[in-house]
């Protein structure tokens, strides 16, 4: 089915969204017509696109609980070569996206690339099950974690009631809604000064374990591989939780049309930033385990907290600040990317009209941004958020696999397209023959949970062709799509 855009492009990758007085402008009419547009301006700089980038990969779990790993690889060295290694796989599949930003200059990250190696149907269903529910419940569960851990320190002596975190929670989901609807100069200047909070956590996590070592407090590494032995199927799920703690690298390719000079500035940000958050992860788990055995780490509810307890003192006070501040980044990154996704997805005719418009002074996809915020709400108040993740977390790697299969599949089919940036074939080869094992194995080792994340994400199709093939819709529905 031919797709038809919701709005007109211009030339230089900004999107014309209609005059002042909310008519759209017509291409026909010259340089004329451009004035008074409505666009999303180029405020993206290298130093913004880091921040975005390790602002949204850094969240809570470095700091809460990296246990995940430990446990399905049962030794302290399997577990550091685990981390080494989604570090270096996280890295090859950032590359190959730095590749497809820089010859697909469109905003939109999976949808987009999606759509252009394979069709509107796959692609529809990713924004179906991202605006649904991946987005709506990652966007809840990274913010429970800002909730609780910005009130802990007032409740040192007892637990923290639900409802209080509930609340402060909904709060701050609120206030990163209307940061991102306000303005795309403040959102980033807060961002980059989140992503500073973050260096700083981990920082203040590695300088005492390298005096630890310096010290000699080196008996949790010895016999490092010694331990249980990781199953065949805990090492699939060992990486897994691995992939997640990384995941976020492909932000920035949400923005593409919002980036300065993006053949050079969206290659650079990743690498950079993949290097910067590899070795923090790296030396942040080194670190822990100078002070805390495998065994108090698999015990521990906040691996960064008992840390600092142990060896900082009253200054482990502060620990609890700084993962909520990293939560607060991780939210902030996450919906100023993915609304990107909605805003693109509604301008090629898949997702109602009106999230394609952008605020005529504040120059914000304000729709894009709030049609977030009640279904955010729903999960965090009614949903069983860490299942429903758990269901559709195999859902982000096949779609993220199938984006750098298109990329291999781009090669042969679009062979002229220029491409500033050209990955060696075996990274996307390698990368997203690792991305479909996992999700085979899930399969396996968890057909219920995954089954269950299958299901959901096949209602994409019925809904493509009630939504977006059938032409014969009632006036009240076409009225509702916004078409």
């Amino acid at each position: 089915m031919p797709r038809k855009a919701a709005v007109p492009t211009v030339s230089n990758g900004s999107y014309l969204q209609g005059q002042a007085n909310g008519r759209l402008s017509s291409m026909d009419s010259g340089q004329s017509a451009l004035e008074g547009k409505v666009v999303l301006k180029k405020k993206v700089t290298l130093l913004r696109g880091i921040s975005i980038i390790i602002g949204t990969i850094i969240g809570a779990g470095i700091f809460i609980s990296p246990k995940g790993i430990l446990k399905n690889t049962g030794s302290v060295g399997m577990s550091l070569t685990v981390w080494t290694a989604c570090g270096i796989l996280s890295l090859f599949g950032a590359l190959c996206y730095a590749e497809l930003g820089t010859c697909i200059k469109k905003s939109g990250g999976h949808y987009t690339y999606i759509l252009e190696a394979f069709g509107p149907l796959p692609a529809f269903v990713r924004v179906w099950v991202e605006l649904l529910i991946i987005r709506p419940a990652a966007t809840a569960v990274i913010s429970l974690a800002f909730g609780r851990y910005i009130l802990e320190p007032f409740f040192m002596q007892c637990e923290i009631p639900e409802l209080a975190i509930k609340l402060i929670t909904a709060v701050g989901i609120t206030l990163v809604m209307v940061l991102n609807s306000t303005s795309v100069s403040w959102s980033a200047r807060i961002q980059m000064f989140l992503t500073f909070c973050k260096l700083v956590a981990i920082l203040i996590i590695i300088v005492p374990g390298v005096i630890q070592l310096i010290k000699g407090e080196t008996q949790h590494f010895k016999n490092a591989f010694a331990g249980n032995d990781a199953s065949v199927m805990g090492l699939p799920l060992a990486f897994y939780s691995g992939m997640y703690a990384y995941s976020g690298w492909f932000y920035l390719n949400f923005v593409t049309e919002e980036v300065e000079n993006p053949e050079k500035n969206i290659p650079l940000a990743i690498c950079i930033s993949m290097i910067i958050v590899t070795v923090g992860y790296v030396l942040t788990n080194v670190a822990y385990f100078t002070t805390i055995s495998a065994g108090e780490l698999l015990l521990s509810k906040a691996v960064a907290v008992t840390f600092a307890e142990r060896l900082m003192g009253n200054f482990s006070l502060a620990v609890p600040v700084l993962v909520a501040l990293s939560c607060f980044g991780s939210m902030n990154g996450g919906i100023f990317a993915v609304s990107r996704m909605f805003f693109v997805a509604s301008r090629e005719g898949h997702l109602p009209e009106i999230l394609s418009m952008i605020h005529v002074r504040k120059h914000t996809p304000l729709p894009a941004v709030i049609v977030l915020h009640p279904l955010t709400m729903i999960m965090l108040f009614n949903g069983d958020l860490y299942s429903l993740l758990n269901f559709l977390s195999f859902a982000r790697w096949l779609f993220i696999g199938l984006v750098v299969a298109g990329l291999i599949y781009l090669r042969y089919k679009r062979p002229d397209m220029p491409r500033p940036f050209k990955v060696p074939l075996f990274i996307p080869a390698l990368f997203s023959f690792t991305c479909l094992f996992m999700v085979a194995l899930s399969l396996y080792s968890d057909p219920v949970n995954t089954g269950i994340g299958f299901a959901i994400t096949l209602t994409g199709i019925p809904a493509y062709y009630l939504f977006i093939v059938w032409d014969k819709k009632p006036k009240w529905f076409r009225k509702l799509l916004g078409k």
